[in-house]
């Protein structure tokens, strides 16, 4: 196949580029597919992988180059994949894309096969909305009901304590009962709730809002383990930004996976789990001066 010898320097490294993220990319899918269980949706990844690569093989004709696949970026997005899962890694990768269509279109001017690639594009981002169907975005309801209720709850009682009580262990201890006694408790609603709603899976709707909650606990009370008793100040900061630090991640991997926007229900959910506990870290003040208690 004859290529145009006379495309200019830009094109030539957006090609580059080009050439670089879709064997990147082929990487990842084949990568991605090894490790989903849906026969279809291994097949479809299986596709649009070799379609990745076969993209790649034509801009090679360009840049008369063989490139390899980013090593470091396969790794990442693979971890990614296995911690927060497959639906997270494409639509992340789908949101990445290199080259915007405005950007393709200038490319066909100088390159015909251009346009062709960018429908092929288009076609997969359709292909893998469609088939997207993992098993743990079923339950995105029982994490986020697990994660907020566990981070306005124990943010309130954390902040609470740390005042009344001025010692980072029985804080601590404190947080720790009340957090393990309220997973079990939210696991346990959860499960009676979907049973009575006919879901069949209750077990895992009440394993994601238990999970979620004691994972959120040990977060919150690991700065009151961390910093010496006398330092609840520090270590109510400390558990402060973490609670930020959640809702960020959480709330960005929520976006990403369902298609939600993210500001919004950031600056909402921080701004819940943050009030209730400057309240609560006047109650605590409060109660101590009007109840006379020093521990």
């Amino acid at each position: 196949m004859e290529t145009n010898s006379k495309i200019s320097k830009k094109t030539s490294q957006t090609i580059l580029k080009l050439q670089q993220n879709e064997i990147t990319e082929h990487a990842i899918y084949m990568n991605l597919a090894k490790r989903v269980k849906k026969q279809g949706d291994r097949e479809m990844l299986q596709r649009i992988g070799r379609e990745e690569g076969m993209h790649s093989k034509l801009w090679s004709k360009y840049t008369k180059r063989e490139l390899k696949p980013q090593k470091l970026k396969v790794t990442i997005y693979s971890l990614l994949s296995i911690i927060l899962g497959y639906t997270f890694v494409i639509k992340l990768m789908e949101k990445g894309e290199v080259v915007s269509q405005n950007s393709y279109a200038l490319l066909a001017k100088e390159v015909p096969e251009a346009h062709k690639i960018y429908l092929d594009e288009q076609k997969h981002e359709e292909a893998l909305i469609n088939m997207l169907d993992e098993d743990r975005l079923q339950y995105v309801g029982s994490m986020v009901l697990g994660l907020n209720d566990a981070l306005v709850e124990l943010t309130g009682t954390l902040a609470g304590l740390s005042f009344a009580l001025q010692n980072n262990k029985l804080v601590a201890l404190s947080g720790l009962i009340t957090g393990i006694s309220a997973t079990l408790s939210m696991a346990s609603s959860e499960y009676l709730s979907a049973r009575s709603e006919g879901n069949a899976d209750a077990k895992k709707s009440a394993l994601y809002t238990g999970v979620m909650y004691i994972v959120a606990v040990i977060l919150l009370v690991l700065p009151y383990l961390i910093f010496p008793n006398s330092k609840y100040i520090h270590a109510l900061v400390t558990m402060l930004i973490i609670v930020v630090l959640i809702i960020l991640s959480f709330t960005y991997y929520i976006s990403v996976a369902k298609d939600l926007p993210f500001k919004k229900r950031f600056l909402e959910m921080a701004t819940i789990s943050l009030s209730v506990a400057g309240l609560s870290f006047i109650v605590g003040i409060l109660v101590k001066k009007f109840l006379g208690i020093d521990i």
